[in-house]
């Protein structure tokens, strides 16, 4: 800095990014910064005031990247277990997955304050895709002209065909006088099973938020009836609580061990017309139990004509991190192994189901 004194902005940015960063125990072994010794340093800041101060120092990114770090890399879990940090505190995905991994730490009181980060994310996750939802399960287009003047339904190359004797290219302008729009042939939904079985494991943590969305968003689809079941090495049905996602999350437990094989079992007892079920198992596919078991579950669900999903993420950035090893023995058998976001499974789904 060349001698340069940090402006009273900068200073505080420094403080605040020394207060988290500053504990990284390799900063000391690469000398970097020593040891503080009692009585020689600043007041001690409370989580509190470090958080209300980075809200008016640094931008909402920024913001969002250090209550990350804090949770997740330093395990600061006051950000989440603090009444009066989650009173200050606003909502986002980050502290999201924060309270569903500590929410066991907390009394029934900070869990009542939590629940409202739960509530405001699940709003907006729900909010958009629903929306994408609706978008694959309106209806394809056919080419039988309709009636009914709809904008999304306009049928711009017979328009400009049946008009282009109104063309005038001087004003490089078509003049319409008559309008043309195709009608939508309807999704075809009845009978028709969507099986999700969801690794609660602690490294599936978004997607098991976005599939209890995405349950929520089919469960109201006439005709396609949604099941969710979360698993670790037990399995436990979750469907009762489908068109609750932030009841349903209150419920999950994180962590422990995996047995997927257990989980495709289930899954499979709750198939009822096989050619007209997608089971999706949502999982990193490291199997704790019997992979031989689960190798000859898959094959022996695939063979009867159910549609296999192996997802290894099911969430926005669709980055799958999996076994692949066991990845290419599933596909081997009839599974489509793969990653999605939330909306690209919809738009599976709707185009199975639309056939």
């Amino acid at each position: 800095m060349a001698g340069e004194q940090l402006s009273a902005a900068a200073a505080g940015r420094d403080a605040a990014l020394d207060w988290l960063y500053g504990r990284d125990e390799d900063l000391e072994r690469r000398g970097i910064r020593q040891t503080r010794h009692g009585g020689d340093g600043p007041s001690v800041v409370t989580t509190v005031d470090w958080l209300d101060d980075i809200t008016t120092l640094f931008p909402k990114e920024t913001v969002e990247r250090l209550q990350r770090d804090a949770v997740e890399r330093y395990e600061i879990h006051d950000v989440v277990t603090d009444p009066a940090v989650l009173a200050r505190i606003e909502p986002n995905p980050t502290l999201l997955k924060a309270v569903l991994r500590t929410k066991h730490l907390m009394n029934p009181d900070v869990l009542l304050l939590a629940r409202r980060i739960v509530e405001e994310v699940v709003r907006q996750l729900m909010e958009k895709l629903a929306t994408e939802v609706r978008h694959a399960f309106s209806g394809a287009r056919s080419r039988s002209a309709s009636r009914f003047k709809v904008a999304r339904n306009f049928d711009i190359r017979r328009t400009l065909r049946a008009n282009l004797g109104r063309y005038r290219p001087e004003e490089r302008k078509v003049y319409v006088e008559t309008a043309y729009f195709v009608s939508r042939t309807r999704r075809h939904l009845d009978q028709w099973q969507v099986i999700l079985l969801v690794d609660q494991s602690g490294s599936m943590t978004d997607s098991v938020i976005h599939s209890a969305v995405t349950a929520a968003c089919l469960w109201g689809l006439p005709g396609v009836k949604t099941h969710l079941v979360a698993f670790d090495t037990a399995v436990v049905d979750l469907t009762s609580d489908v068109d609750d996602p932030v009841e349903l999350l209150m419920k999950v437990q994180l962590g422990g061990g995996t047995d997927i094989a257990k989980a495709v079992a289930y899954g499979a007892g709750l198939i009822e017309q096989p050619r007209r079920t997608i089971l999706a198992l949502i999982s990193d596919l490291y199997e704790g139990g019997d992979s031989a078991r689960l190798v000859q579950l898959v094959r022996d669900v695939a063979g009867q004509g159910t549609k296999v999903l192996c997802l290894a993420a099911l969430d926005e950035a669709a980055d799958p991190a999996f076994d692949r090893e066991m990845g290419a023995r599933l596909a081997d058998v009839g599974a489509a192994v793969g990653a999605m976001t939330p909306g690209q499974l919809a738009a599976f789904v709707a185009e199975q189901v639309g056939r």
